[in-house]
């Protein structure tokens, strides 16, 4: 007997449900799957180009800020690193109008080709002043860091503060000096 055209269209329907069914088991699912998976990847590749874009940007700046620093006073002579940080705390002292009680510079530690001293200052003046003079040494071109700050009333009620700084300033040391010195100087 042959099937009756009713049993052909439900014979139909179930081939095409089947093949709806395999398709979107085997095709459509793992397709969308895929994309997400791809999107996902892409997201992550995008934030580390990101980052990785930042990261250039950052040496940039610490490019162009060593090379300000280096121009202005990172020096191979721990003599000439003092005389600039000295002359450099007198000028803005006075530049501030804050009145020095002491400037004293120490020689510190040496780490490998570097070496840093540190200035021990002192001084006296209003708000005023001691924002002035704050203000100079952070925005120095010179390689200088505030190590330790500390600043008090003189007077209760007055406008009379009294300043103590611990600069440290970073210079190279002198066998990168010395050697292509005595290099030229053999020849």
């Amino acid at each position: 007997m042959a099937p009756s055209k009713r049993e052909k269209v439900v014979a139909l329907i179930a081939a095409v449900a089947v093949a709806l069914l395999v398709g979107d088991r085997y095709v459509l699912t793992p397709m969308l799957e895929g994309n997400a998976a791809l999107e996902a990847e892409r997201q992550d590749l995008m934030s580390k180009l990101n980052g990785g874009a930042a990261l250039l940007e950052h040496r940039r700046q610490m490019t162009r800020q060593w090379q300000k620093m280096t121009a202005g006073g990172l020096s191979n002579n721990p003599s000439e690193a003092e005389s600039r940080v000295l002359h450099a705390v007198r000028d803005w002292a006075q530049d501030a109008r804050l009145s020095l009680s002491s400037v004293k510079p120490e020689r510190a530690e040496r780490e490998g080709p570097r070496g840093e001293m540190t200035v021990l200052t002192a001084g006296t003046g209003n708000m005023r002043a001691v924002a002035r003079f704050l203000y100079l040494a952070e925005t120095t071109t010179l390689p200088l860091r505030i190590r330790e700050l500390q600043i008090g009333s003189r007077k209760e009620g007055t406008d009379d503060l009294s300043v103590q700084l611990k600069l440290s300033t970073l210079y190279m040391g002198l066998e990168g000096a010395e050697a292509p010195q005595a290099a030229g100087g053999k020849t």
